[in-house]
């Protein structure tokens, strides 16, 4: 799912992963290229930290939406309060089977178009 999302990125907004800490050398971020702000993290987290009884670690991705969007996508299970983020902003979405890849594009779409005003 990593180089699905990397790609995508890249064709519609031509940006590039970052690389920031070399603790996490797997964990990057996506930046709008004007204002050089974050509108995508991508890390990897225990799945027990959204409160499953599970310690397996997974590939998330962290981005920012409106108020109604990120209600209805934690409402449905598709979303969770950010990891590692003001958690009233973002939201996180585990890169598994159960996101379909168009909806997240669009989610990565509202991120970008948020931080992009």
């Amino acid at each position: 799912m990593r180089d699905k999302i990397i790609s995508y990125v890249k064709e519609k907004y031509a940006t590039e992963p970052e690389y920031l800490w070399l603790k996490t050398p797997d964990t990057f971020v996506l930046r709008n290229r004007k204002n050089k702000k974050w509108y995508v993290a991508v890390l990897q987290a225990k799945k027990s930290v959204f409160g499953y009884d599970d310690n397996t670690i997974v590939d998330i991705i962290n981005l920012k939406c409106e108020p109604l969007t990120r209600e209805c996508l934690i409402a449905e299970g598709k979303a969770f309060p950010a990891y590692h983020m003001n958690k009233k902003l973002w939201i996180s979405i585990i890169l598994d089977e159960n996101i379909d890849f168009k909806i997240l594009c669009n989610i990565i779409d509202e991120s970008y178009n948020i931080i992009d005003r």
